[in-house]
């Protein structure tokens, strides 16, 4: 029988909470894009005005990378408070870190004003944005996880996934209606500044629903064990050291995971404004346009696949997106050759379908991997150090390989290898699908199986 704490919320508490998630994520991803989708389209020319525009985009892309360095140390930090006080405080701090820090590289003056400090103050800022994100990912889909039940976990627990192409879609959205109304010479000068400061905005809106939601009740129960664990003088391992011990082999089939999924979503969404751009000398619009196309294709497809995942498995579904982008990862520059609009919108929305099966399950799947009060710190860390050996270089890789060949063949050979790894990783993960997140304990990665709940028959 389930414990009270982890019963299912009444549905009205359970939409409220995913609505506080989903806002909550679209405004930390909104400015994380905002920064990848500028670096490719202007940071070249503001802050590295000396270099050649490929060179200007590949140093822009460097800043872009260093953030992501930032992550698993959120994760650690974040991750390690998470578990000790609770998923809704650290939410709070990472969404403010990541609000000012975004509206404060809206103020930063460019190259010919300050020289060498801009980029410096750029760069700070970028790791500031990448520690929080490293503490935002993992608190979000669990508040979402541990408040509902195993047999829709998938659904929506998929619905903070769907903030990222739900921020990316209102970053990309701004920067296109920008570039709309301005000329270059204006957007390059103030326009590319504006979305920047109207995050400060965005992230009252998002703290007023934040604070609204309760903390989850499983992780309730669970500093409920560790009080009484402390009173009987019975020693607790810290998150990081118990998540270490205990669940190193999930960290890693999280990390596989996260290696196709990450570098994918990258080279779809950033890299291909500078191959439109610079490669292909189409108009910043044209290629905004179909990334913006795209993310709201996937926006609409998340929950769809994270439904699915509920019914055949988290590991089927993962496996599809897996697959098919890196199949797809060829046709996908063949079509943006074509140089055609339509062309375009097929590449980028189809990559994004194929990403959508591999990031819709991902948070069930990871929430699924750890015990309780190690679970923050163990789905960050094996997220966020993926996302420094696979996101973070992706668009770099990727603009290096064009400007050494000269074509995209090497880059769809890229993106086919992180999909090698991650189908390797997938498979050697057990299926979670159904999994009682209250009865999972650190032994559990070991050789004790985590006790399952057969999903209930619809009412």
């Amino acid at each position: 029988m389930a414990s009270a704490a982890s019963a299912p919320p009444t549905p009205g508490n359970l939409k409220r909470i995913v609505a506080a998630s989903l806002i909550g994520t679209t405004i930390e991803w909104y400015d994380y894009f905002l920064y990848g989708s500028a670096a490719a389209l202007v940071f070249g020319r503001v802050f590295f005005p000396e270099s050649d525009p490929l060179t200007g985009t590949l140093l822009s892309f460097l800043t872009y990378a260093i953030g992501f360095a930032a992550r698993p140390i959120g994760a650690v930090v974040f991750g390690h408070f998470g578990d000790r006080l609770g998923r809704k405080k650290l939410l709070v701090i990472s969404l403010l870190m990541m609000g000012l820090s975004t509206a404060l590289i809206g103020c930063v003056p460019g190259y010919d004003t300050i020289g060498v400090a801009a980029p410096l103050l750029l760069t700070t800022l970028r790791l500031v944005q990448g520690f929080a994100l490293g503490g935002e990912w993992g608190g979000a889909v669990l508040l979402v996880s541990e408040h509902g039940d195993a047999n829709k976990r998938g659904f929506w627990a998929s619905w903070p996934q769907a903030g990222a192409p739900a921020g990316n879609l209102v970053a990309v959205g701004v920067l296109s209606l920008m570039t709309t109304v301005l000329s270059d010479d204006a957007f390059d000068s103030w326009g590319w500044r504006v979305p920047f400061l109207l995050s400060a905005v965005l992230v009252m809106i998002g703290l007023w629903i934040r604070l609204s939601v309760d903390e989850s009740p499983l992780f309730k129960e669970a500093l409920a064990k560790a009080e009484r664990r402390k009173r009987e003088q019975r020693a607790e391992q810290l998150p990081f050291v118990a998540v270490i011990r205990h669940h190193w082999r999930d960290i890693l089939v999280a990390m596989g995971a996260r290696m196709a999924e990450n570098i994918s979503y990258y080279v779809i969404t950033a890299f291909v404004l500078t191959y439109c751009v610079e490669h292909l000398d189409l108009d910043k619009q044209t290629a905004l346009n179909a990334v913006l196309i795209g993310s709201a294709v996937q926006f609409c497809l998340i929950p769809l696949f994270g439904a699915l995942s509920d019914r055949v498995g988290r590991k089927p579904v993962y496996l599809v997106g897996a697959v098919g982008v890196g199949l797809w990862s060829w046709a996908f520059f063949a079509l943006l050759d074509t140089r055609s609009f339509p062309s375009l919108v097929l590449a980028v929305t189809v990559g994004l379908v194929f990403h959508s099966a591999m990031y819709a399950p991902q948070a069930a799947f990871f929430s699924e991997l750890f015990a309780t009060r190690m679970r923050y710190t163990g789905a960050s860390i094996g997220a966020q150090l993926s996302s420094v050996a696979a996101g973070a270089p992706a668009p770099l890789i990727a603009t290096a390989l064009l400007g050494s060949y000269g074509n995209s063949t090497p880059i769809s050979v890229y993106v086919g290898l992180s999909a090698v790894i991650t189908v390797l990783a997938v498979l050697a993960a057990r299926e979670t699908r159904g999994r009682d997140l209250s009865a999972i304990e650190p032994e559990d990665s070991a050789e004790h199986p985590a006790r399952t709940q057969e999903p209930a028959a619809s009412a």
